[in-house]
């Protein structure tokens, strides 16, 4: 079968821009050194491009989980095309199809199936995509936004201005112009753009899927660290219109934070969470999933199953009585009816509720446990 032809534009980015990274700024610092203002500016503009297609392409526009102040979308458009990933509309269009054609070969731009380097750099390398871009038929609200259009349509002078004319009068002011746009600009540039494509390649090959296994993401906090929070992409997938990936206090998820820092000082709104009741039975389906695969392999398998289904059942029960009687509890304290009967009454059911699930959760904690562990043996 006859490969699509090159897209020389792309190729010669990746080319040009790897090549002054590798061989040209070691050079460069040999001869004339790099100076700590450089070196400081690079990695402040690594994390204000890197995410503002985290918070802005990805999690603003693409899937509408918080609505910005103009001024902070046109701040993350901005960032955006400095990152030179192609704009907000057509970035977006490309992600939303991935995200309703994962891993269908021939229908996902960067189909994790096709191998890391396709998913990684190679869908951008050639015309595999050239009919799909007509009239960004699955971005008509985006057509709407006015900052998005505007980026699309000045898309290149933006990106010209953003790349070099910032880095140069940052390189003036620090006596270097040309030191500063290679090491903020290009190697800061080549770094955001693997740090990025990571997100398509592995982080759809390396990690656990603890939510679903429906398709390749994968959770993996390693990769999180580098990518701006992104690497909680098991959870992603399945809870997209969520404004989090890293859920848990203790993920490593700066776009998160930066989303609920704006929200804070008025400047996001209408920040989308998924509840947590679909969150843990997700959760709790895929360890049922996973053990019944492995004590498939144990003598009393029917027996050991059924035991664990039983105990699964009960859980999950518990679990929705509830997280019912904690909505209906949080909608009574809305509506200042603490000392009511009925909020006594419920708030009693709660808490008993609550310690029944507990309970329910160290029986099934220990039965798993109990039974995987012969199992992995």
């Amino acid at each position: 079968m006859k490969k699509p032809p090159l897209i020389t534009l792309n190729v010669t980015l990746f080319i040009v821009t790897s090549l002054i990274a590798l061989l040209g700024i070691p050079i460069w610092a040999y001869v004339y050194g790099i100076s700590w203002v450089e070196i400081a500016v690079a990695v402040g503009l690594f994390f204000f491009t890197g995410m503002s297609i985290t918070a802005g392409y990805h999690r603003l526009w693409s899937h509408k989980t918080y609505d910005a102040h103009p001024v902070i979308k046109v701040i993350l458009a901005t960032g955006g095309a400095m990152a030179v990933q192609n704009s907000i509309l057509h970035w977006c269009s490309d992600h939303r199809v991935h995200h309703r054609h994962v891993d269908e070969n021939g229908m996902d731009p960067y189909s994790a199936k096709r191998g890391f380097w396709f998913s990684h750099i190679g869908w951008m390398l050639r015309e595999y995509q050239a009919k799909r871009y007509s009239d960004y038929a699955n971005c008509k609200d985006l057509q709407k936004d006015k900052v998005v259009m505007w980026q699309h349509k000045y898309y290149l002078a933006i990106v010209l201005i953003a790349n070099f004319g910032i880095t140069g009068f940052l390189g003036w002011l620090n006596g270097s112009i040309i030191g500063m746009i290679l090491v903020a600009g290009v190697a800061r540039l080549v770094a955001v753009h693997h740090v990025t494509f990571f997100i398509n390649s592995l982080a759809h090959i390396w990690g656990k899927r603890p939510y679903t296994d429906k398709n390749s993401a994968r959770d993996n906090g390693i990769l999180a660290f580098f990518t701006f929070g992104e690497g909680y992409h098991n959870f992603h997938h399945i809870f997209e219109y969520d404004y989090r990936n890293g859920i848990k206090w203790w993920h490593y998820d700066p776009t998160k934070w930066l989303i609920k820092t704006l929200s804070l000082c008025n400047l996001a709104k209408n920040l989308r969470t998924t509840p947590e009741e679909r969150i843990e039975k997700a959760r709790l389906a895929m360890e049922l999933k996973y053990a019944t695969t492995k004590l498939l392999l144990l003598p009393n398998a029917d027996e050991v199953l059924a035991k664990m289904q039983a105990e699964y059942d009960i859980l999950v029960q518990r679990m929705s009585e509830y997280y019912k009687a904690r909505k209906a509890l949080v909608a009574l304290k809305k509506k200042s009816l603490q000392e009511n009967y009925e909020k006594l009454e419920l708030d009693f059911k709660y808490k008993e509720l609550k310690q029944s699930v507990i309970l329910q959760k160290e029986k099934w904690q220990s039965i798993y446990s109990f039974y995987l562990e012969p199992a992995r043996a």
